[in-house]
């Protein structure tokens, strides 16, 4: 895969040479240094502005091959609409928008003069940090796989650097570094994602979890015996017909102080490598993209490397469930019955209802084990979820409405949207099963809650817990300013600001 083009931070000093990108303002203002560069010019940008009818729209690019009057390759006006009103997400998405037209090709650097066209509001160091992440993320691309002579070159090599000009170039860089480790834990997500199943089954992707050990984070790996001596029946029910045995990875940073008594924050992840869907075998068309089955495990992968790279000061532990479910002679079949870490037995009345089954285990073990403040997982867990939502937001279903409202108000900052759906004892009624405790699927109706509704099974009362159905979300979602990856890397930004608003100390 092709790292984003370095990012680095100076004080404004227009250039001379190669690409220049500056801002325009709604009715097509520009700042100080454009305006002296502009007069410097002749009025060459004023007079494009003027000819193109460009007025600053946020999103609206004006582009200058080898401006007249000056010694640039090329110069891009980007429209920023009116600052004075931009959140987060307007500087993130105008980051991407800026690094999206960058190809790179009058030159591996790029010089761009972040400025406001009046001296309010003032552009912080924060801003400029958002600005820069959302370059820095549109700048991913996953191309590890594609030879030297099929390389088709989107421009992402071929820059490799890009100067962020601002004033106070120090406290911006500052902030940078700490959005740049939660940049990098979205790329590492991504980067799971992305990757086919012949080279990310379970054993390969604990392994790459290992590699947390090196920043700080205490991973522990439980292969099928270590599992079966826990009693996860249900996890290990779902890889019986793979070759490739299934583990459970659990990660631990104690960032708030190997003393610190604090509970931990618990994220969990369901990490089904591939999924035929096993003796319940989905139909072909689309089967591809079941390697992407594992992006909730992906996530806590990325959010557990951001953690450790900013320091947080929190304890959280993530877990994970990693599986292949595939169909063979020692697959478990429909109407199998199988009993859970909890006690609990499980009706199995269609197999491809599986990554309910790893998370069941899953989330018993970190309760059990960990004795969370607060326990959110996420899933690839339903096609409903895309039924009901779309692939804009994300389903979100809770026990607790307070992490409901933290969760729901994080993903509003960041971008990475839910949307609250209904758990309630009448949707309990359709996943009861007449020879065990429980059944798998609930039918037609309703499906994204019946398989909330199973989750809830394995959460205690007093434990504060959150699903997020994130399967129109984290893989093939729609393509946007700061995300063009067929991985998006969801909800490592989201959980990231949740924890940090609300978690840590």
């Amino acid at each position: 895969m092709s790292r984003p083009t370095a990012i680095s931070f100076a004080e404004i000093k227009a250039p001379q040479r190669g690409t220049l990108v500056i801002l325009a303002e709604e009715g097509g203002k520009i700042g100080a240094a454009a305006k002296a560069l502009d007069k410097k010019a002749g009025g060459i940008i004023t007079r494009a502005m003027k000819v193109s009818q460009f007025k600053g729209k946020k999103g609206n690019v004006l582009d200058l091959l080898v401006p007249q009057g000056t010694t640039l390759a090329r110069l891009l006006v980007v429209g920023a609409g009116a600052l004075k009103d931009y959140s987060e997400i307007d500087w993130l998405n105008l980051g991407g928008v800026m690094r999206s037209k960058l190809t790179g090709r009058e030159g591996t650097e790029a010089q761009v003069i972040v400025e406001g066209a009046s001296a309010r509001p003032a552009i912080g160091a924060n801003d400029v940090a958002n600005l820069a992440l959302g370059a820095w993320l549109r700048g991913y691309t996953f191309d590890k796989y594609k030879t030297s002579g099929n390389n088709d070159d989107n421009g992402s090599k071929a820059l490799k650097k890009l100067v962020i000009q601002c004033k106070g170039a120090g406290a911006a860089r500052t902030a940078f570094k700490r959005a740049k480790a939660i940049g990098d834990g979205v790329d590492l997500a991504r980067d799971l994602v992305n990757e086919p199943a012949n080279v990310l089954g379970p054993v390969e992707f604990a392994k790459r979890l290992k590699l947390l050990s090196k920043i700080g984070v205490k991973v522990e790996v439980l292969g099928p015996k270590a599992l079966a001596d826990q009693g996860m029946g249900a996890l290990l029910s779902v890889g019986l017909g793979s070759r490739k045995p299934s583990q459970l990875v659990v990660m631990q940073w104690r960032g708030a102080g190997a003393k610190s008594r604090a509970k931990p924050v618990a994220i969990v992840g369901k990490g089904v490598c591939f999924d035929t869907g096993g003796i319940s075998i989905k139909p072909s068309a689309g089967m591809g993209d079941m390697k992407g089955d594992m992006a909730g495990a992906a996530c806590v992968a990325g959010l557990m490397q951001a953690l450790a790279t900013r320091k947080a000061k929190i304890n959280a532990v993530g877990i994970v469930g990693l599986v292949e479910n595939m169909p063979d002679g020692n697959a478990t079949r429909p109407g199998d019955v199988v009993t859970a870490m909890s006690g609990k037995t499980i009706e199995v009345l269609n197999t491809d209802a599986e990554g309910r089954m790893v998370l069941a285990d899953a989330l018993w073990y970190a309760q059990k084990r960990f004795k969370p403040q607060a326990m959110v997982n996420l899933a690839t867990l339903t096609g409903a979820v895309i039924v009901a939502l779309g692939k804009e937001y994300a389903g979100l279903f809770s026990n607790n409405d307070e992490l409901s409202q933290r969760l729901t108000k994080a993903g509003e900052v960041t971008g990475e949207k839910l949307w609250r759906l209904p758990l309630g004892p009448k949707y309990d009624k359709l996943i009861e099963s007449k020879v065990a405790d429980i059944q798998n699927i609930g039918g037609r109706m309703g499906g994204s809650i019946t398989a909330a509704q199973f989750l809830q099974r394995f959460v205690n009362k007093d434990v504060a817990w959150a699903h997020l159905d994130i399967a129109g979300t984290a893989m093939d979602a729609p393509k946007t300013d700061t995300n063009q990856s067929w991985g998006s890397g969801f909800g490592v930004r989201l959980l990231d600001r949740l924890i940090a608003d609300n978690y840590e100390g």
